[in-house]
């Protein structure tokens, strides 16, 4: 299976989306903003980064725009509710244009993301 790293400030979101990813086999690493998922990023190997976008200090445009720089060919998952300054489809639809391979809304549905990170995974080992 993937080696994944899981971004978000939210730490129960977090164990969520660590829980559904390690029942299918996945191996797991959490950082709780952009900065700290570059640290993990310099320290590890992963294979896909699910991160949410809108995140208090560096968030997930700030780390979608480090990654196309840093790590070109590694997939990224960017996940969103919304928030004060910028609601949920339109930080999505950011995402995508700064490189996100797919995009889910929070709150994110356990087929939705199996189905997604398979569909990452894929699309980088093609």
């Amino acid at each position: 299976m993937a080696r994944i790293l899981v971004v978000d400030d939210i730490a129960e979101l977090r164990d969520i989306l660590r829980q559904h990813l390690e029942a299918v086999g996945h191996e797991v690493d959490e950082a709780c903003d952009a900065s700290a998922a570059m640290a993990r990023l310099s320290a590890a190997t992963f294979n896909l980064v699910i991160t949410d976008i809108l995140m208090p200090g560096a968030d997930g445009f700030e780390l979608l725009n480090a990654l196309r720089r840093s790590h070109p060919a590694l997939p990224v998952i960017a996940t969103s509710g919304g928030g004060r300054m910028l609601d949920a489809e339109l930080a999505l639809r950011l995402s995508r244009d700064l490189g996100a391979f797919g995009m889910l809304r929070k709150p994110v549905r356990r087929a939705e993301l199996l189905e997604a990170v398979a569909a990452a995974l894929e699309s980088n080992s093609a």
